[in-house]
């Protein structure tokens, strides 16, 4: 966990995996971070486990669900209760189950500094 990271209340964080938060990630209030679910094309349901990355500046809402393996790149904003897995691309929205890239994220930073 980098600095000036945030994890709000209730956030799970499974870590079977690791969990990398670089700097400046927000994850907000009952997100779960999951790194790891079951093969279940096999009898036994192995355990699968893969690292999850929230790159600088990205921004995880409430309650979003964040799978096995995913690289939420920088500056990327995942919208309340939405579920993403994969890569996604860097400095856009996501949102919805499954969630899409709704669009590019803009950010002035005159103002936010």
């Amino acid at each position: 966990m980098a600095s000036h990271c945030i994890l709000a209340d209730g956030v799970q964080c499974y870590n079977m995996a690791p969990i990398r938060l670089h700097l400046s990630t927000i994850v907000s209030q009952r997100a779960f971070l999951c790194g790891g679910t079951h093969d279940y094309t096999k009898g036994d349901h192995p355990l699968i486990t893969r690292a999850i990355e929230i790159g600088p500046h990205a921004w995880v809402a409430a309650e979003a669900f964040v799978g096995p393996g995913t690289i939420v790149s920088e500056g990327c904003v995942i919208g309340a209760r939405a579920v993403v897995n994969g890569r996604l691309e860097p400095w856009s929205v996501y949102a919805g189950n499954p969630a899409k890239r709704i669009k590019e994220r803009l950010i002035d930073w005159k103002e936010t500094a």
